[in-house]
């Protein structure tokens, strides 16, 4: 159980971090007229995106922590 949810976050976390730098480079590309994004989603909106990913992240983390803590007698 703990491998898989310690999969699943830091799967999560490379997914976050890959969504925000594709929100700086598509800030980048618009500051130079293009895009990457054909307008389907803003570099504002990927930020979010991401941030989302890593709270939930940090909650997958500290729930190990506590059912690690938990364990010990």
């Amino acid at each position: 159980m703990n491998s898989k949810l310690s999969t699943i976050s830091r799967i999560l976390f490379l997914v976050a971090i890959l969504a925000a730098g594709l929100a700086f480079f598509e800030r980048v590309s618009y500051a130079m007229g293009y895009t990457l994004l054909r307008g389907t989603l803003s570099g504002g909106r990927l930020l979010e995106i991401s941030a989302i990913l890593v709270i939930f992240v940090i909650a997958m983390l500290l729930r190990e922590i506590r059912d690690v803590l938990q364990a010990k007698p």
